[in-house]
């Protein structure tokens, strides 16, 4: 509580996000998050005094590196400087892409995961939805892949365990495509729990359900393994029953959810059938959840998506729940 008042969820959205130029015809345009923000904005009455518009911030090299290796940072780098000098968009692989624009964008949504994390760690806020774009849950320590430059959610992840913010965290993943480069990141880590539901068989190939971590992290990474064209209460009965493992195994103090809405029904990369107001409760199983485990620290960032309207339909319902309001 905050002056007898129930702490705000944050919005976050850094102002390079939507000067990433990937070119209209890639399916992770400039369009996207642009829709996001016209129908948040246009949901502004219902959520003032509920969500709060938070600064944004960029991340350092010192924060970066707690996840990705240097050649990786320093690629990264030198293509969008190649990009500016040309004045075209250069391909990193056939999928990912990066103009003058992407680095201020790739460090700026890592930043501002870390400034939402640390909000809600610190008792600033009671929840948050980051608008990260570049997405992030393909990138490796050491590639960018998949439209990802780097991960978000596992640098935000990182840098709470570091400072000392959380001790165990858990990352839920419900993009359409199995978030590979998250699992890479803490597959021999304890202090970690990745949970992802996802289609099967996808891009990028990865996420077995034998795939449960090594080391000390043996059995510290859960995938759930859906077809295409599953009935809408199967996936919820699967990620109920997943979601509540993953909590027992996790017992995690801070929740991170890599929220993709290519898993909503229609989408042009995916072929799951959710609707958006699915999204919305399943926020609501996550922050009740959490709630129990970690007094609601659960903070949200923006993943896939490539039906612009339908992207924005499922924010506004994933940002409604955080706030405790009903979907629309």
């Amino acid at each position: 509580m905050a002056d007898g008042r129930a702490l705000p969820t944050g919005f976050y959205l850094h102002p390079a996000s939507p000067l990433h130029d990937t070119g209209w015809g890639h399916p992770e345009h400039q369009g996207r998050l642009r829709a996001l923000a016209s129908a948040v904005g246009r949901d502004l009455l219902a959520l003032h005094g509920r969500v709060q518009q938070r600064d944004p911030a960029d991340a350092t090299e010192e924060e970066l590196l707690r996840v990705h290796r240097p050649s990786l940072v320093r690629g990264v780098r030198d293509a969008c400087a190649l990009a500016e000098a040309k004045g075209t968009i250069v391909s990193l692989d056939p999928d990912t892409k990066v103009s003058s624009g992407s680095w201020e964008a790739a460090v700026g949504s890592v930043g501002t995961a870390i400034a939402a994390t640390r909000a809600i760690a610190d008792g600033e806020l009671a929840n948050a939805f980051v608008a990260t774009r570049p997405p992030g849950h393909h990138a490796t320590p050491t590639r960018a892949m998949g439209f990802c430059l780097f991960n978000n959610v596992a640098v935000a992840a990182r840098d709470l365990l570091a400072t000392g913010r959380a001790r165990r965290v858990l990352i839920v993943d419900w993009d359409v495509h199995h978030g590979n480069g998250t699992q890479d990141c803490f597959y021999d880590d304890p202090s970690v729990f990745f949970l992802s539901v996802h289609e099967w068989p996808q891009y990028p190939g990865t996420g077995h359900e034998e795939e449960t971590g090594v080391g000390e992290g043996e059995g510290t990474t859960l995938n759930v393994m859906l077809p295409a064209g599953t009935p809408r209460s199967e996936y919820r009965e699967r990620f109920s029953a997943a979601l509540a493992r993953a909590f027992q195994r996790g017992e995690p103090d801070f929740v991170l959810v890599s929220s993709g809405f290519d898993c909503l029904a229609g989408d042009p990369l995916g072929g799951l059938l959710l609707e958006p107001e699915d999204l919305h409760d399943m926020t609501r199983e996550v922050l009740d959840a959490a709630r129990s485990a970690c007094g609601g620290r659960v903070g949200v960032l923006l993943e896939g998506g490539y039906d612009p309207a339908r992207t924005g339909q499922g924010a506004v319902g994933v940002i409604r729940a955080l706030a405790g309001l009903p979907f629309p």
